[in-house]
């Protein structure tokens, strides 16, 4: 099992990710993000199906479903994200809490400035944080 140490995502897949937080506003929005290695190719949008501001659960099937999918491909799931609307771009302790895979990259957009988010990746394992870098296109 390859841990994630670093990850890159296009300008492009980012938007994706960035647009998917915005529209879900209020609530948190999730998906997930494969590829190879550390490098991201495809976004998955995940439906949020606590439509919460504080809290976010993907639909078991449908992560089922992209999992399959994911894996039929030759891809990995390099990291999960989701959206903070109303705090900061750090896990909380329920992220934390919840954080069931230690190989992968968490991501966490914060929309405090709708206009203008903050984007931080991480790795949590075992209750531990520990902030990773994510490098796109304009780096």
């Amino acid at each position: 099992m390859e841990i994630i140490s670093g990850l890159y995502l296009s300008q492009d897949l980012l938007d994706v990710v960035l647009s998917h937080c915005k529209n879900a506003y209020p609530f948190e929005a999730c998906g997930i993000l494969a590829g190879k290695n550390d490098i991201v190719s495809v976004v998955y949008e995940m439906d949020n199906i606590e439509r919460s501001s504080v809290s976010y659960v993907m639909d078991s099937m449908e992560q089922l479903h992209v999992m399959k999918k994911i894996r039929n491909e030759g891809m990995r799931m390099i990291a999960i994200y989701h959206s903070h609307p109303q705090s900061s771009a750090y896990p909380s302790p329920e992220d934390i809490r919840l954080a069931f895979y230690d190989e992968v990259a968490y991501v966490i957009v914060s929309l405090i400035d709708y206009d203008k988010p903050d984007i931080r990746t991480f790795r949590i394992s075992e209750g531990k944080v520990s902030e990773i870098t994510m490098k796109t296109d304009g780096c």
